[in-house]
């Protein structure tokens, strides 16, 4: 058996800048570097059998729990008044994957992401997917590091602005499209990807949905579940259900 990745990482002088430049921008040091480096190395840099435990995924399993707390205790105060089903739609807005690579982009998490050659190569920094669970994988990290307050403090600084750029009641374009159906006895509206372009790193999704073989609506966006949500508004503001003023 060779050397951990995870010892590799902490020994390599390059690695080892990114990780204080990071610090920085995450406002929090660490009193241990070994949560963090796991917590950005992606399977692609990990022999097989050691994936589980020296990749960021168990992280990634444990940060998406805290940050789903901290978020939803930041919507409970904020919106005293909001109904469950409303603070329901805005933590799914605030927790999804897109949310959490946008997080990651602003922190610019990407540059000290250990990738394998191949994900490299493909632009694995750039991929929402990698992004969005490294973020989480961070929170995780912090949070094994120093404790549920400083990664509280982490996701409050970083997810709060975005809570309250969600303004009014937040409404779900499938969920309304679904509630729309059911109200007329109509079948689950039924979603289909019907392309896929754009390089690996950006790609652009085209999804339709159908009611019952009608209604039929398209959309584009940036994940199948973005598609999906624009699908959906498209047949809604047709039915004159949807406004986007």
């Amino acid at each position: 058996m060779g050397p951990h990745v995870l010892d590799a990482g902490v020994m390599n002088p390059a690695f080892a800048k990114s990780l204080e430049a990071l610090q920085a921008r995450l406002e929090y040091t660490f009193k241990s570097r070994e949560a963090l480096v796991r917590a950005l190395t992606h399977r692609s840099a990990v022999p097989g059998d050691r994936v589980a435990h020296e990749s960021y995924q168990r992280h990634e399993f444990l940060g998406d729990r805290v940050l789903a707390l901290v978020v939803a205790e930041m919507l409970f105060k904020a919106y005293p008044k909001a109904e469950e089903g409303d603070l329901a739609r805005r933590l799914n807005q605030l927790v999804r994957r897109e949310t959490c690579a946008d997080v990651a982009v602003a922190l610019d998490i990407g540059a000290a992401i250990r990738l394998g050659a191949g994900e490299r190569q493909s632009g694995g920094r750039r991929k929402e997917a990698i992004l969005g669970d490294v973020a989480e994988a961070v929170i995780a990290a912090i949070y094994l590091d120093g404790g549920f307050e400083p990664a509280k403090a982490f996701v409050e600084r970083n997810w709060r602005p975005r809570m309250e750029q969600l303004s009014g009641t937040l409404r779900d374009p499938k969920t309304t499209l679904q509630e729309w159906a059911q109200g007329r006895a109509l079948p689950t509206p039924a979603y289909e990807a019907i392309d896929r372009s754009g390089p690996d790193h950006a790609p652009e999704f085209t999804v339709r949905v159908t009611i019952a073989d009608r209604y039929a609506g398209e959309g584009k966006g940036k994940s199948k579940r973005e598609a999906e949500q624009a699908a959906a508004q498209d047949v809604l503001t047709r039915e004159g259900l949807w406004s986007t003023a």
